[in-house]
C-alpha cells in the first residue's frame, strides 16, 4: 500500500523536474527549507495543507490538480469491465465503440 505522503511527494517531484527547476529554486519560492522540501518529495515528511498550497503556488500548479493526480495514482488502474457500459463506450476508441454498438 502506498502512503499518501509518498504519492504526493512523487507528484511534486515530477512537476518540479518537469519544469527543470531545482529544489533550491522551488524551496525559495515556496518559503520552505530545502531539506524539508526534499523530505516531502521523498515521502518522509507529511506536509500540511498550507505548505502544500505554498509549494503548488511555487510550481504554478493548482492544489486541486495535485490532489486529483495523487488520488488517481493511489486508486491505481481501473478495470474497464467494472465501468458501466455507457462509460466504457465513451472511453473506448471510436472504432471499438462502433463495434460494441453493433454487437449490442
Amino acid at each position: 500500500m502506498t502512503l499518501m505522503r509518498t504519492a504526493l511527494g512523487r507528484r511534486l517531484r515530477s512537476h518540479r523536474e518537469g519544469q527543470r527547476r531545482t529544489l533550491r529554486d522551488v524551496s525559495g519560492s515556496a518559503r520552505v527549507s530545502l531539506g524539508y522540501l526534499s523530505e516531502i518529495e521523498r515521502g518522509q515528511k507529511e506536509a500540511s495543507s498550507e505548505l502544500l498550497s505554498s509549494i503548488c503556488d511555487a510550481l504554478d500548479l493548482e492544489l486541486a490538480d495535485l490532489l486529483a493526480e495523487t488520488s488517481d495514482e493511489l486508486r491505481g488502474p481501473v478495470d474497464s469491465s467494472d465501468l458501466p457500459a455507457a462509460q466504457r463506450l465513451a472511453e473506448a476508441p471510436v472504432l471499438e465503440a462502433v463495434d460494441a454498438l453493433i454487437a449490442a
